[in-house]
C-alpha cells in the first residue's frame, strides 16, 4: 500500500503545484501583505485555504461516500477531470512565452490573512471547478485506501500551496527577487508536461471502467 499512498501524495502535490503557480487574486493578496507583514503572510493565507478546504473534503466524505463508489459517478468525474487537467495543461503551456511573475504588487488596506485565505478561495470560480472535477477525482480515486489515501491525498495538496506561498512570502519579505522569470516559466513548463501525464491517466481509468 505504501507506494500506492506516495504515488497519490505525489501526484497530488504536482496538480495543486501546478494551479498555485498560477497568478491570480489570492497571489496578489499574498504579494502585497507580504510585504507589510512579512514572510508569515502566505503561511496564513493558506491556513484559511487549507481550512476551507478541510471542510469541504469532510462534507463530501460524510454525504457522498456511497455515492462516490458508483461505477457511473467515477467514469463522468474521470473524464470530466482528465479534461480539465488536460485543459489546464494546454493553458499553461500557451501562456508560456508571456509568462511572469511580477513581485511588485501593492495595495494599501491590511486585512484578517486567515480570512482572507477562505474568502479570495471562495472567490475564484476556478477553485469551485478544480473541486467538482479534478479535486472529487481524487478523493474518489484516493478514498480505495480509506482514511490514509484521503489524508496522502490532502496533504500532499496543502504542502503544495503552502511551500509555493511560503517562498514567496520570503522573497517579498526579504526585499529580494529569488524567482527569475526564466526559472518560473521552466516550473510552469515542467508541471504543464506532468499536468498532461496525470491528465492521461485521468482519461484512461475513466475510459477503461467504461468499457
Amino acid at each position: 500500500m505504501l507506494p500506492s499512498l506516495a504515488a497519490i501524495f505525489f501526484s497530488s502535490f504536482m496538480i495543486a503545484l501546478s494551479g498555485a503557480l498560477m497568478p491570480g487574486p489570492f497571489l496578489t493578496v499574498t504579494i502585497s501583505e507580504s510585504s507589510r507583514r512579512g514572510a508569515a503572510a502566505g503561511p496564513l493565507m493558506i491556513l484559511g485555504h487549507g481550512l476551507l478546504e478541510l471542510v469541504l473534503v469532510v462534507a463530501l466524505l460524510s454525504g457522498m461516500a456511497p455515492l462516490l463508489a458508483r461505477d457511473g459517478v467515477f467514469i463522468v468525474i474521470a473524464l470530466f477531470g482528465g479534461g480539465i487537467l488536460l485543459w489546464m495543461a494546454v493553458s499553461m503551456l500557451r501562456s508560456l512565452p508571456t509568462l511572469r511573475l511580477d513581485l511588485d504588487v501593492r495595495t494599501e488596506k491590511s486585512q484578517n490573512l486567515v480570512l482572507a485565505g477562505i474568502v479570495f478561495s471562495l472567490a475564484n470560480p476556478y477553485w469551485s471547478i478544480w473541486w467538482a472535477s479534478i479535486g472529487l477525482g481524487y478523493i474518489i480515486h484516493s478514498f480505495k485506501f480509506g482514511l490514509p489515501g484521503v489524508l496522502s491525498f490532502f496533504s500532499g495538496h496543502i504542502l503544495a500551496d503552502l511551500l509555493w506561498y511560503s517562498l514567496i512570502s520570503f522573497a517579498i519579505a526579504r526585499g529580494k527577487r529569488f524567482f527569475s522569470d526564466r526559472f518560473y516559466r521552466g516550473l510552469i513548463g515542467t508541471c504543464a508536461s506532468l499536468l498532461v501525464v496525470f491528465a492521461c491517466y485521468f482519461l484512461y481509468s475513466g475510459l477503461e471502467r467504461l468499457v
